[in-house]
């Protein structure tokens, strides 16, 4: 149960005044002397006790609701389906363009664009998994770390079509992705999706170092490449000229992707449609049975004291409405 406060405790020091109905009586007082001869009408004493304590009811309501009583927000733990997902997004120069390899022009999306507007709904149909997103060109850069907030994602995912540089630096893009990933969340599924229009070489140094943090961190990885029309897609067989990587970056990366011991898949796209149909085959693997916790916000119970004190003070009225006066011959006033 959440704690029950309020925010202005002295009123709470007013109480006793809830018992001055109980002590006076809150009808007319009779001119007949005495009832005590009259038969005991056990309805009428029920009655009178119970108008006592409305007004008992009436006073204590106000009070309370004047002290601004609330129950404080708490953390209640769920199980749903999700995983924790880091986007690696190319902001290199290339992103800029069309899938045609162009520059866009009249109502053309470039590849940043598309990326943009197919992401911003994959993650409104993910609504209980934990985001972070980074970019990279020449340099890495944290766009925002993992969160549980939507509207934080989709501002950051908003932000990625801005222009970017030429320059490729997928490995320390790489690095920084892996060292977003919060610790002790072993039930929850991790994944990193990488969307690029290409790759860049990376360095032998560094790939070992990538390799033993991939299996230190136990992330599956999906490498969605969003290929230029004319240009070679990934599994393309090496020719004789694309014997090193950087002759044919974007089949070496591939390569060295497979490498890595962790679960990795690789889609091609070609259009904005393909990319839509790569995300949905990557939902429907990113989902497993995992605990978070929902924030329930502050519950104020003001509104619902003054209420109470409101129908108590309404039924006192329509007592009082109906109230006899003895002396003028027992109609009601």
């Amino acid at each position: 149960m959440s704690p029950l406060d309020v925010d202005h405790g002295w009123i709470l020091f007013l109480a006793p005044l809830a018992l001055v109905p109980l002590l006076w009586a809150t009808l007319r007082v009779s001119p007949v002397s005495s009832l005590l001869a009259a038969p005991d009408d056990r309805l009428s004493r029920a009655i009178g006790a119970g108008l006592k304590i409305l007004g008992a009811i009436a006073v204590a309501a106000s009070l309370l609701g004047a002290a601004s009583p609330y129950l404080a927000g708490r953390e209640v733990e769920r199980i749903a389906e999700g995983a924790q997902i880091i986007m690696l997004i190319d902001r290199s120069g290339s992103m800029n363009e069309t899938f045609a390899g162009r520059s866009p022009t009249g109502g053309e999306e470039s590849k940043a664009a598309a990326s943009k507007r197919i992401l911003a709904r994959f993650v409104d149909g993910r609504r209980h998994d934990l985001v972070g997103i980074a970019a990279f060109s020449t340099s890495p850069m944290l766009v925002m770390p993992v969160s549980d907030h939507l509207s934080a994602t989709k501002a950051a995912i908003d932000a990625i079509d801005r222009p970017g540089l030429d320059y490729t630096n997928i490995a320390r893009g790489l690095a920084m992705a892996l060292a977003m990933f919060t610790a002790g969340e072993i039930d929850r599924s991790r994944a990193i999706l990488l969307i690029s229009d290409g790759a860049g070489v990376i360095d032998p140094k560094i790939a070992d170092d990538l390799r033993a943090e991939f299996r230190k961190t136990n992330v599956n990885l999906y490498w969605l490449y969003l290929r230029t029309e004319g240009s070679k897609g990934i599994h393309d067989p090496l020719g004789a000229d694309d014997e090193t990587p950087q002759a044919a970056p974007e089949r070496h990366l591939d390569l060295f992707f497979k490498s890595l011991g962790v679960p990795y898949r690789a889609f091609e796209a070609e259009g904005p449609e393909a990319t839509e149909e790569a995300l949905r085959q990557i939902d429907r693997l990113e989902r497993r049975p995992m605990r978070y916790l929902e924030r329930q916000p502050r519950r104020d119970l003001g509104a619902a004291c003054f209420a109470l004190a409101l129908a108590a003070v309404a039924l006192l009225l329509l007592a009082k409405l109906f109230e006899v006066d003895l002396a003028r011959g027992g109609r009601p006033q």
